[in-house]
Formats: C-alpha cells, sequence, structure tokens
C-alpha cells in the first residue's frame, strides 16, 4: 500500500498536535506547520503573511518522499478577542489577522490541494477544523472567529460538492470549547467552571477526541460522507 502524506497547519500543539500524532500512529508521513520553527518535520511560517500558504504548500510538496500530497488538514487558528472599544484600525487589524489565518489562509491550502489532486488525476482529502461558533456565533469580542469558521464551513460544503466526482473529498469537524493553551484564557475570562453549566457533557473535549474525528475523516470515512460536518460540543449545541 502507498504511504500517504499528510499537511498539517498549526500542528505544534494542541488539536493539531494530536491529529499529526494520530495520523502518525496510522503510518502516514506527516508534514507540520507552526508560526515558529519547532522541529525539523515542521514548517515555520506565519500566516498574517500573505506569501506563507504558497511557502508552506512548496516546501511540504519539496519534502514529501512521494513528491504529492494526499491529505491536508487546515487546522490553524487565531482566537483573540477584538473588542467593540477597540479603536476602528486596531479593531479593522484583528478583524484581517483572524480571517487571513483562519479562513483565507485554509482557502488557499485548499485550491492548491485541489488542483494538484485534479492535475494528477488522484484523490485526495481535506479536513477542515472549523468551529461551533461558525453556527452558533460567538462572544461579543469575537465576531471575527465566528464569521471565519462559518466562512470555512461554507469554502468545505463547496469543496465537498463541486469535486466529488473526481475524487476529492471534504469533511469539517466543528468543536466547542476544546482543552487547549487558546481556548484556556477565553474559558478563565468567560467565568471557567460557570461556564460548563451550557455544556450538558459537563466538560469541555479534548484534543484527542478531536484528534480521533480528524482522523477517521482523514482515512477511515466513506466517500459518502463528504460534505458532512460533525459536532464535537458536549451537547452545547445541536443542529
Amino acid at each position: 500500500m502507498t504511504q500517504l502524506t499528510a499537511l498539517v497547519t498549526g500542528s505544534s500543539r494542541g488539536i493539531g498536535a494530536a491529529i499529526a500524532s494520530g495520523l502518525r500512529a496510522r503510518g502516514v508521513t506527516v508534514i507540520g506547520h507552526a508560526t515558529r520553527a519547532v522541529d525539523s518535520d515542521t514548517i515555520p511560517a506565519d500566516l498574517t503573511d500573505p506569501a506563507a500558504p504558497s511557502r508552506i504548500w512548496d516546501e511540504a510538496l519539496a519534502r514529501s518522499p512521494s513528491g504529492r500530497i494526499d491529505l491536508l488538514v487546515n487546522n490553524a487558528g487565531l482566537f483573540q478577542p477584538n473588542p467593540l472599544a477597540l479603536s476602528d484600525i486596531e479593531w479593522l487589524d484583528n478583524w484581517e489577522d483572524t480571517l487571513r489565518i483562519n479562513l483565507t489562509a485554509a482557502a488557499e491550502l485548499s485550491r492548491f490541494a485541489v488542483k494538484h489532486w485534479l492535475a494528477g488525476q488522484r484523490d485526495g482529502r481535506i479536513v477542515h477544523i472549523a468551529s461551533r461558533a461558525g453556527y452558533r456565533g460567538d462572544s461579543p469580542d469575537h465576531w471575527h472567529y465566528a464569521a471565519a469558521k462559518g466562512g470555512m464551513i461554507a469554502m468545505h460544503k463547496t469543496i465537498a460538492r463541486q469535486y466529488a466526482a473526481r475524487g476529492v473529498m471534504s469533511y469539517a469537524i466543528c468543536p466547542g470549547f476544546t482543552d487547549t493553551a487558546m481556548a484556556g484564557d477565553y474559558l478563565a475570562s468567560r467565568g471557567g467552571p460557570g461556564l460548563l453549566a451550557d455544556i450538558p457533557l459537563g466538560r469541555v473535549a479534548t484534543p484527542e477526541e478531536i484528534a480521533t474525528m480528524a482522523v477517521f475523516c482523514a482515512l477511515d470515512a466513506p466517500e459518502s460522507m463528504t460534505g458532512a460536518v460533525l459536532d464535537a460540543n458536549g451537547a452545547s449545541y445541536v443542529r
């Protein structure tokens, strides 16, 4: 069986690190990405730089033992508050950074992947790590985050509908709160344990739970499931 190669963005910690570990455990060659260099298996690139997605893709192809990328996991994300009281330029800068990292970079990498697979007449899969916020919305300080994740979900559905017949499958996962460094400060700022009252399960998800879903989508999900959005929010938002 041909060894698969995956590109996983935001792979140095949290959900991304758990996904990379889960894929490696299944024999997949994983090329990671992080904002700063962390190890020889990880491509350093700041996704606020418009040229970063192209550099990441080209370097990932160059590093791939097979010269191809079979799986793309769009996981990298920015989750920072953007209060209404900020100055106009501060608010806009925060909006644009979040949209670029959470949506535009994912769109560019998805485009490179789809073009790669169509040109080579080969199958490929994309797994998008979106968010409950894309459906439910988020706090008054996180319009930008909710908008970006909503856009990711719409992009995912479009990719699934347009390219399934040519072997390109797309899956999306929408976590609620997850026990990562990115969410920790937010949980504390919103009352910590009090916030759990909104989660019927009584706890937030673990990175490993999200990784289990992502690895399933990347390797095991039936093709007929393309276009699906999987929720992982402890029943805090059901639809």
